[in-house]
């Protein structure tokens, strides 16, 4: 299953961004910063953390077998870093019948939170109704 996420999902690759762990409302996505990753300051550029985010909620948000896109999302940046992976773990609060409300923190190697957010997102296909 997590080869298939890799695989299938070309943004994300081109983004440098793969799972690392996927459950039902719960998916671990990483990033090994790279010099791509970085803005020109030399930490990781916030466009990466928010990426990370809106991969990780999206993908928590399909796990139920649903197609969903992004509504709204927030994150909150709080520390910087410049080296290493980060991994962005997506969890979901709420599932209704159009909408699903996620939490995302974004951690290093250490697990000190780097940011965290909350994200909104919209059902465009339920899932099939076996799942």
């Amino acid at each position: 299953m997590i080869g298939f996420r890799n695989d299938g999902n070309d943004f994300m690759r081109h983004n440098g961004i793969s799972v690392k762990s996927y459950q039902r409302d719960c998916v671990e996505v990483e990033l090994r910063i790279g010099a791509c990753s970085l803005n020109p300051f030399g930490i990781l550029h916030g466009g990466a953390y928010y990426t990370m985010a809106d991969c990780a909620a999206g993908a928590a948000a399909r796990s139920n077998g649903g197609r969903y896109v992004t509504l709204s999302g927030g994150l909150n940046y709080i520390k910087s870093v410049s080296q290493g992976t980060v991994t962005a773990k997506g969890s979901v609060i709420h599932r209704g019948s159009t909408t699903c409300i996620l939490h995302v923190d974004i951690t290093d190697e250490e697990s000190a939170v780097l940011a965290e957010g909350d994200f909104t997102m919209f059902c465009i296909e339920p899932p099939p109704a076996d799942s």
